[in-house]
């Protein structure tokens, strides 16, 4: 319970994009004037992850204190990789289960949502290493 509080209150803004993406991800899909735009559903969940993976990883470097922000870049890699990758790529994946077996068929999964998700979190693994790499150096 402990460790719970401690991420609730380290990560404030990605626990609250966290719930977001699980409630947006398991109600009834709501009808929207870019419904015949080309991929919109792709589009969105690839601002969703890549927005999602963004908090972590600037939430991330924030919690680090001045020395931990000088550790090896190996260190910084290791933890976002697991945190700020890797795991919401497999919320994704659960969420997509979920959506196909669950939802009674409000909701269906989807390997291309899934492949979008991913995208998403990629995207800002790259743009997130660069990142990283350019303020160890300083």
């Amino acid at each position: 319970m402990h460790r719970l509080k401690q991420l609730l209150k380290n990560y404030p803004l990605s626990s609250i994009c966290i719930i977001a993406v699980w409630i947006v991800c398991l109600m009834p899909v709501p009808e929207t004037p870019l419904k015949h735009t080309a991929f919109i559903d792709k589009w969105t969940h690839i601002g969703m992850y890549a927005i999602l993976c963004l908090l972590i990883w600037v939430e991330y470097w924030k919690n680090l204190s001045e020395k931990e922000r000088h550790f090896t870049l190996s260190t910084h890699v290791k933890n976002l990789l697991l945190c700020g990758w890797l795991a919401p790529m497999l919320m994704s994946g659960l969420i997509e289960i979920i959506q196909e077996n669950c939802t009674g068929g409000n909701r269906s999964g989807e390997w291309l949502d899934f492949a979008a998700n991913c995208t998403g979190a990629t995207l800002t693994l790259c743009v997130g290493m660069l990142w990283v790499w350019c303020r160890a150096k300083q």
